[in-house]
């Protein structure tokens, strides 16, 4: 998960339970205050501990145990840090855990690049669905899924409704899919008139597009995540073992 170059308060709100969780407050073990509790001692909305908690949660910091709360994990291994890859998060965590209302879902032609990675034909048609994601009410990242046709049906990808799991898990369920490997890549470019509206940025500031190519173990393309970053809201950053 990027935070910003000046963090916003969940950003804030993260760093701080990291110092305490490194610092022994929050021991490996033991629960963390609940939400109302941070709410209150933070002074902040509870949106804002809701994406500070999923944040934690994505870099293993913390982990969920339905009915019981949240509970320290401590200093994540560089593994974990290792595997956050930002494509793999929009595949793999519920919809429900990003905040944000869908914006298009139905049959379009595809554009080049991500008919490409999906080894299809430039203007074919595919399936999107396009969820706009926010973060503490504001507009923060676009992301799209791009799939075959066959693959949406018997799906709920038209739902205007978040899904309750993963893209990953629910396209394994629906339609006994099984991802193997994603190829992820990064580019700059600069926004269209109608991402300017829809992320409420300005004209000239660029932004950072991530493509994350799903295939099957035998090669054949899935799925394409495509995500839409403003350049002066986030900054991608990695961590990976020296070999």
């Amino acid at each position: 998960m990027s935070l910003e170059s000046v963090p916003p308060k969940y950003a804030q709100l993260v760093q701080a339970l990291q110092r305490r969780i490194e610092a022994g407050t929050y021991p490996p073990g033991s629960m963390l205050p609940s939400e109302h509790q941070l709410i209150q001692e933070f002074g902040v909305s509870r949106p804002t501990v809701v994406a500070a908690l999923r944040v934690l949660r994505e870099q293993g910091w913390i982990e969920s145990q339905q009915g019981k709360g949240r509970f320290v994990r401590g200093r994540p291994a560089m593994t974990s840090v290792e595997s956050n890859r930002t494509g793999q998060a929009y595949l793999t965590n519920p919809e429900t855990d990003s905040p944000g209302e869908l914006v298009e879902a139905g049959a379009v032609a595809l554009p080049n690049r991500v008919a490409a990675l999906l080894d299809a034909q430039p203007k074919s048609k595919a399936f999107l669905r396009r969820r706009l994601i926010t973060r503490e009410g504001e507009p923060s990242e676009l992301v799209s899924l791009w799939l075959p046709l066959e693959l949406s049906e018997g799906t709920d990808l038209t739902s205007g409704e978040a899904l309750p799991q993963g893209i990953r898990q629910h396209l394994q369920s629906r339609r006994g899919i099984r991802f193997d490997h994603i190829v992820e890549q990064i580019t700059a470019r600069m926004p269209t008139a109608a991402e300017v509206k829809q992320l409420g940025m300005p004209k000239n500031v660029p932004l950072l597009a991530i493509f994350g190519a799903v295939r099957d173990a035998s090669g054949r393309p899935l799925v394409v995540v495509e995500v839409l970053l403003p350049a002066d809201r986030h900054e991608l950053e990695d961590a990976y073992p020296v070999r």
